[in-house]
């Protein structure tokens, strides 16, 4: 069994459609794929309707944290998506992406780059609007070469020279709220060193004991020695493995199923869920 507990749409920041997410990842080889986009669960129904059958959809969220400054994201599978409080506070981060890109596209045009609003928008196109879709329209303009090459203090890291914060969710009110809507958290590559600063392991084993589930070691972001490390911090504080692609479309070159989680782990994060439940193919639209 092939399971891929990491991908994005064009709910929020990926290339591929909620379909063609789920069609691709079935010619992926993969049995079992996670919709987690970005504070949003806007693409459950159009990735139900398409399943392929022999394809599993295990639904959940990306959701926006930040803890003593630095920013994380926390993995949120099998939730209840109509929860009144989770959905709340969802909203709340979403619904304040908007002003945050308008005000990294300001910062831009200060510093000389000709992007603008509307180029943003139609580069997200309907998604939750977030700093991809920004790097995305710093590579149309010949401003860096790759996405990734925006991720820089020159332009869009943290801390960078266009960089705007958002409303980030406290990572133990978001384990409280998913936990409530009958979900299971995972932390998110925690040790992506490149993204920037990383949240330290004292404050990983300060939200195990808050009830986080598990965390992402194999990750394309990680290497060997952080996956060693990592390994051995979930063994110390009990918590789960997985692995998965975090796969953006063409966004990214990660292809889907590029790391992958441990059937085992799987089954024990679905037995874990009381919000939903993963959703079987039954050949598609």
């Amino acid at each position: 069994m092939r399971v891929d507990l990491h991908c994005h749409s064009t709910a929020s920041d990926g290339t591929d459609t909620p379909a063609e997410l789920v069609r691709n990842a079935a010619a992926a080889g993969l049995d079992v794929v996670a919709l987690t986009d970005h504070d949003t669960t806007r693409g459950y129904g159009e990735a139900i309707a398409a399943l392929p059958a022999g394809l599993t959809l295990v639904t959940g969220a990306e959701l926006s944290c930040r803890i003593d400054g630095v920013s994380m994201h926390l993995l949120a599978y099998l939730f209840d998506p109509e929860e009144p409080a989770l959905l709340a506070e969802r909203e709340l981060v979403r619904d304040d992406r908007v002003p945050r890109a308008q005000g990294m596209v300001a910062r831009l045009n200060a510093l000389g780059v000709p992007v603008t609003w509307e180029q943003v928008e139609r580069i997200a196109a309907g998604g939750s609007v977030g700093r991809p879709h920004v790097a995305t329209a710093l590579v149309e303009l010949g401003v860096v070469p790759t996405v990734s090459d925006a991720f820089t203090e020159e332009w869009l890291a943290d801390s960078g020279r266009a960089y705007v914060p958002k409303h980030e969710t406290d990572p133990f009110e978001a384990i409280r709220l998913v936990k409530g809507a009958g979900g299971v958290t995972v932390f998110a590559h925690p040790a992506a060193v490149k993204r920037g600063r990383t949240v330290p392991e004292t404050a990983i084993a300060e939200m195990a004991a808050a009830g986080l589930d598990g965390i992402e070691v194999d990750h394309m972001d990680h290497d060997a020695d952080a996956r060693t490390r990592l390994r051995a911090l979930a063994d110390e504080l009990g918590l789960l493995v997985t692995g998965s692609s975090d796969y953006h479309g063409s966004r990214k070159t990660v292809s889907l199923g590029a790391c992958t989680t441990d059937p085992e782990v799987y089954g024990e994060i679905t037995r874990r869920a009381t919000g939903a439940f993963p959703v079987p193919g039954t050949g598609g639209i």
